[in-house]
């Protein structure tokens, strides 16, 4: 592995080059650092006792908290989209029709990906002069007209879908890890993760690039965004060799505490290079920790129901933290509800660029939240999205129910299970419930947990629903949903020659092409 080999070594020597002086730009650099499967309850200043992210919680010392702050999915690939988008998945199409409120994601053998009607955060950045890089998992789409080079970003290394594996290559093939645009090698091969024991290095990979790029666009004096995207706490869960063994909580623990040592060697980089006072970094994670992989390969959603794949709070209620010396207030929480789409309008105003004006963007400014100025944001809903369905809505501490599901019948009595030890009747159903007459409403604050329903007969839900009720019509009565982009499958369009594949002798040959409706089962 030469070429690999070539770019640690690099990437370690500039890593340990000499402070830079201050840099000047009008522009702030931008870091949006988006875990894994990564949940609420999985950091030590949300409650976590295990104490694995010590960099985190100083983080939230010197930054600012979000405790009420949500993704735009449950899922990832349709979180991700709505992150670089600003829009919610059936906006942007990265949800599916060929089912009632199915989660839906960019697997190999998926047709579709982001469409190329889409604007990503990293194209309008770029109009203000900014450098972008992804690093790690992409997940919009792994053919060639849908990975990150033909989509705003400049650079990437990582790939393009989940690290499932090993495979044979002969049915299935073994995911790639590119270099820009070049693939690199392939999960299990050249990047080794090994299954059995837990011990990969892709986590300091992925660190060293991060280091490596923020140092080039500093002494480039070039304003920049860099989305770092590590996937260590995803199962199969994996961590480098000095962090095995090291936490409470396992091999997942393990994970938390090597991403957790990179943020903080990332935000120390930053003080380094004398740049942290122009560089607004934002923390969070793409959905609710997987119960399903708990607790080995499976983090934690403290007080909230459920977890990755449901509409209840552990699926879409996210760590979040901002941080911006000298900017955001030392210490703050913000109980404002906020969403993942609001990084998208929020690195826009930032830069000084204004959103689309040609489409609708969901995501809010929050700069006046973390600036500390009047805001007219406090009031906004939160919409919790399954597939096609507007599943529930939050607005102020109330939460309404119009579907309720966890998964199906069939899939959990063969194992599947999003709730396990967390059974509230008539809520966390295995048949999909309409609920749209008659809603099931929490009080957030008084019952985190989704337990308690308010009573029908009483006069706080009928407010509830007064209030409510408008926000629901109004979004349903303007909502144009996109074209759908997870619809179809084919086992021809899996990841056999990726570019590059020639130099390395890594390309195979795939089957004819033969498109299928994909099944999405939950």
């Amino acid at each position: 592995m030469p070429a690999l080999s070539l770019v640690l070594l690099f990437s370690a020597i500039i890593c340990c080059s000499s402070t830079l002086q201050p840099v000047n730009t009008s522009s702030p650099n931008i870091i949006i650092m988006l875990m894994d499967d990564m949940g609420w309850g999985d950091l030590g200043v949300f409650g976590q006792p295990s104490k694995e992210t010590p960099n985190l919680d100083a983080m939230a010392a010197q930054g600012m908290l979000f405790p009420n702050f949500y993704t735009g999915n449950p899922l990832c690939s349709p979180s991700r989209a709505a992150l670089l988008t600003g829009r919610l998945p059936v906006r942007n199409g990265f949800y599916t029709t060929n089912a009632h409120a199915r989660n839906a994601y960019t697997p190999q053998e998926i047709v579709g990906g982001i469409s190329k009607d889409e604007i990503l955060l990293p194209q309008l950045l770029k109009t203000k002069g900014y450098v972008s890089k992804i690093v790690g998992k992409w997940h919009l789409g792994h053919r060639p007209q849908h990975l990150p080079l033909k989509k705003g970003f400049d650079e990437w290394f990582g790939a393009p879908n989940c690290h499932f594996g090993p495979y044979n290559n002969t049915v299935r093939p073994n995911i790639p890890v590119y270099n820009n645009s070049e693939m690199l090698g392939r999960y299990y091969e050249e990047f080794k993760i090994d299954k059995k024991t837990g011990e990969s290095n892709l986590t300091q990979m992925y660190l060293l690039e991060g280091l490596d790029f923020i140092l080039r666009q500093t002494e480039a004096k070039q304003p920049f965004f860099l989305y770092w995207s590590p996937d260590a706490t995803h199962a199969p869960v994996y961590a480098s060799k000095p962090f095995l063994g090291k936490s409470q909580r396992g091999r997942y623990g393990d994970a938390v505490m090597e991403l957790d040592h990179s943020v903080g060697r990332i935000l120390s980089q930053l003080r380094t290079l004398g740049i942290e006072n122009n560089t607004f970094v934002f923390f969070t994670s793409d959905n609710g920790a997987a119960l399903i992989s708990a607790p080995n390969e499976g983090g934690s959603n403290g007080p909230f129901l459920c977890g990755k794949q449901t509409t209840f709070e552990g699926g879409m209620r996210e760590p979040a933290i901002a941080w911006w010396p000298e900017h955001i207030k030392e210490g703050a929480v913000s109980f404002q509800l906020a969403n993942v789409m609001d990084l998208f309008t929020t690195s826009l105003a930032l830069a000084g660029i204004s959103p689309p004006d040609d489409r609708t963007v969901d995501g809010l400014d929050l700069t006046p939240v973390l600036l500390n100025r009047p805001s007219t944001v406090q009031n906004r809903p939160i919409f919790y999205y399954r597939g096609n369905e507007m599943m529930a809505v939050r607005l102020g501490q109330y939460k309404a129910h119009y579907w309720t599901w966890s998964n199906s019948w069939a899939q959990f009595k063969s194992g599947i299970n999003f709730c396990p030890g967390q059974d509230v009747p008539d809520v966390t159903t295995h048949e999909q419930r309409e609920h749209t007459m008659q809603p099931i409403v929490f009080h957030l604050g008084r019952d985190p947990g989704e337990r308690f329903p308010i009573s029908v007969l009483s006069r706080e839900y009928r407010d509830v629903l007064s209030r409510v009720t408008p926000v629901v019509d109004q979004h349903r009565k303007t909502l144009v949903p996109g074209v759908p982009q997870l619809n179809m499958c084919d086992l021809a369009v899996m990841n056999w020659a990726p570019a590059g594949c020639e130099k390395l002798g890594k390309c195979l040959k795939g089957p004819a092409s033969k498109p299928w409706k994909c099944v999405w089962t939950h």
